[in-house]
């Protein structure tokens, strides 16, 4: 019998029992509990549901209340290019990756300098992440410095329109520029909420704070039909539990919330649930990703495939001084579990040294890194035809397979390059000069910098964006 079938490899966490446990651990948190609104919008949509119980701003959310939004949330998302053609479906395709986000500061990849972020950093940011197949979609990479504090974001959120056609992520450092950055791509782009391409990010405030601006912002993007990320950031031992467990449990119940907020607003509104947790360092006074909580973000995911709901985590950058051996391993770490696991959005791809420091160098081994998982994900078909029992008997024993029918037919397709570091011996090694990989990146990550081009309306899109911030500011 020929039974064709493909090998994959395959992560799971969570037991069923384990997943109910976490449930039930939220529900209760949320029930007992509570989580503070400060948002008088967010207060006001939550009021407006019986099962719901308000003490000033202290909100209590029934059980039945949560399964009631767990059924109603979509759960496959289209997500478009800003052209109007498809991206990928969010909740359905594999793992999806992106650069950002705002940082403070840009590594310069030619003499490793840390300098102030600018627009021309968001510029060649984002037509290098738009030139690297690897990326599905760009977030703000830095906030300006050379841009007037009134009009950071509005620049920086057009600099990224103008300079790829890949989805965007929306995150503002400030609140009064959320509204008019939404208008700003509206006006650009007639298609956005029919074709949504941008996706608004928020945090609630662990633990268990829906803070003013995020409520606000939250009811401002479901008016607009935009799908969008609720996804907390906690560090273990500070903001929340020390124990794993406890942070599983606490991280989903803020979660939920954020779920029951939303279908409350609008029944049906899409929304991508996810955590970024990270471990506090109480000797440093420094958070950064460790395996633990890789883990966890891999636990948070599995129950958002529990309650079927679209997922963004982790893009395990941060770690490291640069594109160096303590970045590759959280990188390697993450982006594997990633593709294995069941991680929806890892949007994040490019940080160093806290998460302050833009690393061009980054994004392009990680880049790498997703290239060799993708392979390694996609897996080999395992039928007769592919054991080819017929040319493992006609080699035999002491034999090899160097010059059969069958390699010369499939070589190429089982063969893999790296775009950075050449296959070679130790004699070619030392004939080039002992070259070192660090300088083989740096190299390439110039190279794709400077030869990165923007799309045919980039002059366009800038111009109308201008001439729109002028008008309003």
């Amino acid at each position: 019998m020929n039974l064709k079938s493909i090998v994959q490899p395959g992560l799971t966490v969570l037991t069923r029992e384990q997943k109910d446990l976490v449930h039930r651990s939220s529900l209760q948190i949320l029930a007992e509990v509570g989580i503070r609104v400060d948002s008088l919008k967010a207060l006001k949509v939550f009021s407006s549901s019986k099962r719901v119980k308000i003490n000033d701003n202290l909100v209590l959310i029934e059980p039945e209340l949560i399964d009631w939004a767990i059924a109603r949330v979509p759960r496959i998302i289209d997500i478009y290019k800003r052209d109007g053609s498809l991206s990928f479906y969010l909740g359905k395709d594999s793992t999806r990756f992106g650069i950002g986000t705002t940082n403070l500061f840009y590594l310069e990849p030619g003499t490793d300098d840390v300098i102030p972020f600018t627009r021309d950093h968001m510029k060649l940011g984002t037509r290098l992440a738009n030139s690297l197949e690897n990326y599905d979609l760009v977030s703000p990479i830095g906030i300006l410095k050379d841009v007037h504090p009134a009009r950071q974001d509005l620049i920086g959120t057009l600099e990224m329109a103008a300079n790829t056609c890949k989805p965007l992520v929306l995150l503002v450092s400030d609140p009064s520029q959320f509204t008019p950055s939404l208008d700003l791509m509206e006006n650009l782009f007639k298609d956005l909420v029919t074709k949504p391409f941008l996706i608004p990010y928020f945090n609630p405030v662990t633990p268990l704070v829906i803070n003013r601006d995020t409520g606000d912002k939250m009811i401002e993007t479901i008016s607009r039909g935009l799908p969008f990320i609720f996804s907390n950031y906690s560090m273990v031992g500070t903001t929340s539990p020390i124990t794993p467990a406890g942070t599983l449990s606490l991280l989903n119940a803020e979660l939920l919330a954020g779920l029951v907020l939303t279908q409350i607003a609008k029944e049906g509104a899409s929304i991508i649930l996810g955590s970024l947790p990270a471990f506090f360092d109480m000797k440093s006074m420094v958070d950064y990703y460790d395996p633990l909580t890789i883990l966890l973000n891999e636990a948070i995911a599995e129950m958002m495939e529990f309650y079927q709901i679209p997922h963004a985590g982790t893009s395990g950058s941060g770690n490291g001084w640069g594109m160096d051996i303590p970045a590759s391993g959280m990188l390697w770490l993450n982006h594997l579990i990633a593709c294995i696991g069941k991680t929806g959005l890892a949007p994040f791809v490019g940080g160093s040294l806290g998460s302050k420091v833009f690393s061009p160098e980054t994004v392009v081994y990680a880049d790498e890194i997703i290239t060799q998982l993708r392979r390694f994900t996609n897996g080999f078909i395992f039928d007769d035809e592919s054991i080819g029992m017929d040319t493992i008997s006609k080699i035999g024993p002491g034999g090899n397979f160097l010059f059969s029918k069958t390699t010369s037919q499939k070589y190429k397709e089982n063969l893999w390059e790296s775009q950075l570091f050449p296959n070679i011996s130790l004699e070619k090694w030392q004939d080039l000069g002992k070259p070192k990989a660090s300088e083989k990146l740096k190299d390439r990550t110039i190279k794709l910098i400077y030869e990165a081009h923007a799309p045919e309306d980039n002059q366009e899109i800038l111009r109308k964006g201008e001439e729109f911030i002028s008008k309003i500011l």
